[in-house]
């Protein structure tokens, strides 16, 4: 299973963060290092604190930005620390390693992403995700290095072990093919009208969490975008005016 998941940094601060997170990475087994912008992964602090893994630094590839990261990927969880309207159903470690184990498969790509050392990931980075998790800790002191946070969701993943052969796998869409539908769904509800001018992402990012706690499959993101083509053709001549 390790194999098939991806451990995501998102503008990471620190170059000696990246090598201590490269080192987590490798004593639990995992090799797949993707970074979204942020500092040198080969200055002297990375490759230092990275001792023998830096084979993992080497091979790391780059994205532009995080949803190009999780375009490939069909489970996607997002870390944060704060809670609020936004970050909902937020999981721990044991229960995120739970349900990869229950859904992994030759391809079921995942991803686990971790934001900036000072501000984490914005709440829009997390709406790109399919579930939300955490690290409880003390309420004194709660702010964890992050490759402290990379190993211990990389321990809790190497614990939970691969999924036995006679478990049923659901096959859900890939990241690129959830973003199409949101973002035709966007542009459909906008055309009816149903979504607010003035602040369109907060119906939005409730759709997201309804649609991703479907846990579509390929075909039925194509059923539904064939629902929306359609409502986009039967609304072509509509103003956008509510009637009464």
């Amino acid at each position: 299973m390790n194999s098939d998941i991806a451990i995501v940094l998102v503008e990471p601060q620190s170059p000696g963060n990246i090598g201590m997170a490269c080192r987590a990475m490798k004593n639990m087994g995992f090799t797949q290092l993707r970074l979204v912008n942020g500092c040198d992964r080969f200055h002297p602090e990375a490759l230092k604190f990275a001792v023998a893994a830096r084979d993992l630094l080497e091979s790391a590839t780059l994205y532009p930005d995080l949803a190009s990261a999780l375009a490939d990927c069909r489970l996607t969880v997002g870390t944060t620390r704060r809670h609020g309207k936004y970050r909902q159903e937020i999981l721990p470690p044991q229960e995120v390693a739970s349900r990869i184990k229950g859904q992994a498969s030759a391809d079921c790509r995942a991803a686990i992403v971790f934001g900036r050392e000072d501000n984490g990931l914005t709440t829009e980075e997390l709406s790109l995700c399919r579930w939300h998790a955490t690290i409880p800790t003390s309420s004194e002191y709660g702010s964890l290095n992050l490759a402290q946070s990379v190993l211990l969701f990389c321990y809790e993943l190497q614990k939970a072990g691969a999924t036995p052969a006679n478990e049923q796998i659901q096959d859900m869409a890939a990241s690129s093919e959830m973003e199409t539908l949101f973002e035709h769904l966007h542009g459909c509800m906008k055309k009816i009208g149903f979504l607010n001018e003035q602040n369109p992402d907060h119906i939005m990012r409730s759709l997201r969490r309804i649609f991703f706690r479907a846990s579509l499959n390929s075909r039925e993101v194509t059923v539904l975008r064939g629902m929306l083509t359609q409502i986009d053709w039967a609304s072509s001549g509509f103003d956008g005016r509510k009637r009464s």
